[in-house]
């Protein structure tokens, strides 16, 4: 825990960093609060949106390392360990992405993620509770979800579209709190500018935070999205039947989506099925795969 917290530190001092440096060099640190038109805003709103979600991508990799403990297996030491190698690096060889580095984290849940910039330099770990719960069938096809993870892009193409919706959200909050600050300030010329008001401040970090709920409802649908294509992928790379039985499994297993936010999109389970769940329900990522048989 204490790791998680310390690289979630580290993580938002640097992207404050970045984006400070940033917006001083091309001239739009105050371009945020509307002084220096919409153009501008726009394009700090995009400075801001999209340094978080990209640091988070090239980073994540050793976040996971680190944040989950995950162990790197660079000498197997018994066969299992051989087998995982083994069976990750043939499944990357046939979706025709580099070779994966593979990994094992202590957790009681039945789980397993991929994360990494790169797909030709990705890490695809596996908990040990997945390995004790299920058989060579059922992990070969949870690998092979996690490897069409990472041969669809899901991890660059996920980061994309969070920072497009975190530009919009940051642009918008500004745009309406400009409108609701002058309407509440009316036409008095004595007031100071809206966008240089304590009112405006407070309306658009009120309106950001409703926005990027909102927004939030956007990417878990495209999340949702990537997990049917992996699913596929991971049925490719398997055989259907086998990816059918882990998705089955997981449903015995009652796995939980007990992963970091920034990985729990590239998890093979989720717990919860609504519209902020960045999995679908098992039983429709099952019916999905048994319809594609006919």
């Amino acid at each position: 825990m204490f790791k998680r917290i310390l690289l979630w530190t580290v993580t938002n001092v640097a992207v404050i960093a970045v984006i400070t440096v940033i917006l001083s060099v091309t001239g739009l640190s105050g371009a945020l609060n509307g002084g220096q038109g919409l153009l501008p805003m726009l394009l700090a709103a995009a400075v801001v949106g999209f340094t978080g979600s990209i640091i988070s991508l090239l980073m994540s990799k050793k976040m996971a390392i680190h944040g989950m403990g995950v162990h790197i297996i660079t000498e197997p030491s018994n066969q299992m360990e051989a087998w995982l190698v083994d069976t990750v690096h043939r499944q990357a060889k046939e979706a025709g992405i580099g070779l994966p580095d593979v990994g094992i984290f202590e957790s009681a849940d039945p789980n397993a993620f991929a994360t990494g910039a790169n797909k030709n330099a990705a890490l695809v770990a596996v908990s040990t509770g997945l390995l004790h719960t299920m058989n060579r069938d059922e992990i070969e096809a949870v690998l092979g979800h996690e490897v069409a993870h990472v041969a669809n892009g899901d991890m660059v193409t996920l980061t994309l579209i969070q920072g497009v919706v975190n530009t919009f959200v940051i642009f918008l909050s500004r745009i309406v709190a400009n409108i609701i600050t002058s309407a509440l300030q009316g036409n008095n010329d004595d007031e100071a500018p809206v966008e240089n008001s304590g009112t405006f401040f407070i309306v658009s970090f009120v309106l950001q935070i409703i926005f990027g709920f909102l927004a939030s409802i956007i990417v878990a649908w495209f999340s949702r999205k990537r997990e049917f294509k992996a699913d596929e992928g991971g049925a490719r790379l398997a055989g259907r039947d086998k990816m059918i039985g882990a998705l089955q499994a997981l449903q015995r297993g009652h796995a939980n989506e007990d992963l970091p936010g920034n990985m729990a999109a590239f998890g093979i389970s989720g717990k919860v099925a609504n519209l902020f769940s960045t999995h679908p329900p098992l039983e429709e990522r099952i019916d999905a795969l048994r319809l594609q048989q006919r």
